[in-house]
């Protein structure tokens, strides 16, 4: 999710999967892919940079997941794993 700030001031968490386009003219016009608009205070570029980055943090997320080489669990370990599929 994306922090947006609209027009008027209060910000909302967006999931950046959603937008469409995002357009100035001259106020940032956020489209959504089901057709819902938003004015917002961010520029394109602003959203685009919020985009890139929150990209980048899954990316990084699961480059940090380990895979794990048994099916018993490691009782000492806390992370997140991937899991085989015994049927591979």
């Amino acid at each position: 999710m994306i922090l947006i700030t609209r027009l008027n001031g209060p910000q909302f968490a967006l999931n950046p999967d959603l937008i469409e386009r995002v357009e100035a003219t001259p106020d940032t016009v956020l489209t959504l892919v089901d057709g819902t608009k938003y004015l917002i205070a961010d520029s394109v570029e602003d959203v685009i940079q919020k985009v890139r980055e929150y990209r980048a943090s899954v990316i990084a997320l699961a480059q940090r997941i380990e895979v794990r080489s048994d099916t018993t669990a490691d009782a000492g370990s806390r992370g997140l794993q991937v899991v085989p599929d015994p049927e591979i």
